[in-house]
């Protein structure tokens, strides 16, 4: 039979399988993106220390609240151009997004592409999220707080291949 203590470690030890996808207003606050994160997962009931990262468009891989918030979180960002974020099928995808980045999704693109580990620079087409072999837990998301700067947009996508036991 196995060390107790062993069993113990092993059973409290979450694995990293969330990617986060984020879109947001430049000047967002690392704490408006750090509320949004924390309301999601207690919403949906995901555990936070299950976050294997946080994914963006490269145009916000300097974002001063977004950079902050993963040296504080000791995440990595991931980032994807515009053209590859274009390239994958959302449930909920933005005219409004599409004009301003060239993308219409960043949050639920990104996660999703993160999630399938995707790190080539060539484009894709995708049929499906299952295609991918990922899970869509959270679609896009949207908050603002008053007295805060910016907005954020958030989206979380799990690998399908992989799951969380808790016992």
């Amino acid at each position: 039979m196995s060390n107790p203590d062993e069993l113990n470690k092993e059973i409290h030890q979450v694995q990293q399988i969330f990617w986060i996808g984020i879109g947001c207003k430049r000047g967002t606050s690392w704490q408006l993106i750090d509320r949004a994160i924390e309301q999601v997962f207690q919403e949906n009931q995901l555990f936070q220390s299950a976050i294997a990262g946080i994914a963006t468009i490269d145009t916000k891989a300097s974002e001063v609240g977004l950079v902050k918030l993963c040296r504080l979180r000791n995440l990595p960002l991931k980032t994807f151009s515009a053209e590859i974020l274009r390239s994958v099928c959302v449930p909920n995808p933005a005219t409004i997004t599409d004009h301003k980045v060239g993308t219409p999704s960043v949050a639920e693109a990104a996660a999703i592409l993160a999630a399938a580990q995707l790190t080539s620079l060539t484009v894709f087409s995708f049929a499906s999220i299952e295609e991918l072999r990922v899970r869509f837990l959270v679609p896009k998301q949207i908050f603002q707080l008053q007295g805060q700067p910016g907005a954020v947009t958030l989206a979380v996508a799990q690998a399908s291949n992989m799951s969380i036991t808790i016992y």
